[in-house]
């Protein structure tokens, strides 16, 4: 059986149309995304209702999210964390925080950036072929993208032991890091990196002022040996400040 996954970080829903319309376009039959904020009350500006917004307009069979934290900005108080979207009914969930916990109190701004909670969200589908296991992740924060920390060990810690033993594993999403990172490499013996070190850059240069994120590759797909991998692309549209990855693969 052939499936279809596209992973994108939706930049807060800044391009929430642009978003909906490259979904739209590739069909997928799973898409991750990261940065999604799901606020509701139509009092709230559309990027803080994305969630709710792409839910409707897209109209997968499934859908799952999970917050990382409550961003208290002026407006008000809005949950941002991670969504998965399916064709496929959703049988289990699941979650773990890396290294800091659910924060009700968060304020997004650059000082509180190393503080910010991420989490890896799984999801079961129930598929033709069996069960899939789906994994969003938002790695852990850091701007230099080689840097093995304390935090990203104990993140690639936490991905090796919620994968271990699991078949059909789809893990995508912004891992915050370099494919060359030692926390990432941590993962080749249980997971398929799909990219590799092949892609400069997965992020929208039109959106970013820092030279520096023109060689980072951050956004990734790790596949279980299980798993053909039958097809790869990182499109160059400009949809948000990443770009996405659309990866095709057989079970």
């Amino acid at each position: 059986m052939k499936l279809k996954l596209v992973t994108i970080n939706i930049f807060q829903g800044a391009l929430l149309d642009e978003v909906c319309a490259f979904i739209e376009k590739e069909r997928p039959d799973i898409v991750t995304m990261q940065e999604v904020y799901d606020g509701h009350g139509s009092a709230a500006p559309l990027k803080y209702r994305s969630w709710e917004e792409i839910k409707k307009r897209l109209r997968f069979k499934a859908a799952d999210y999970e917050a990382a934290l409550i961003d208290n900005k002026p407006p008000g108080a809005f949950p941002m964390g991670n969504g998965i979207l399916s064709q496929f009914p959703i049988t289990s969930r699941d979650f773990v925080f890396f290294n800091e916990p659910f924060n009700p109190h968060y304020v997004d701004d650059a000082k509180n950036s190393s503080k910010m909670p991420h989490v890896l969200q799984h999801v079961v589908l129930q598929t033709p072929a069996g069960e899939v296991n789906v994994y969003n992740l938002h790695g852990t924060w850091d701007l230099n993208g080689d840097n093995f920390s304390d935090k990203r060990r104990q993140m690639s810690e936490a991905i090796l032991a919620a994968t271990k033993g699991k078949k059909n594993v789809l893990l995508a999403g912004d891992t915050n890091a370099k494919p060359t990172n030692q926390a990432m490499r941590n993962l080749e013996p249980q997971l398929k990196n799909v990219f590799g070190t092949e892609l400069k850059t997965t992020f929208n240069m039109s959106r970013k002022d820092n030279p520096g994120y023109a060689t980072a590759a951050v956004d990734m797909v790790f596949v279980s040996p299980d798993v053909k991998i039958i097809s790869k692309s990182c499109p160059q549209v400009d949809i948000s400040d990443h770009l996405p990855l659309v990866v095709e693969v057989e079970i």
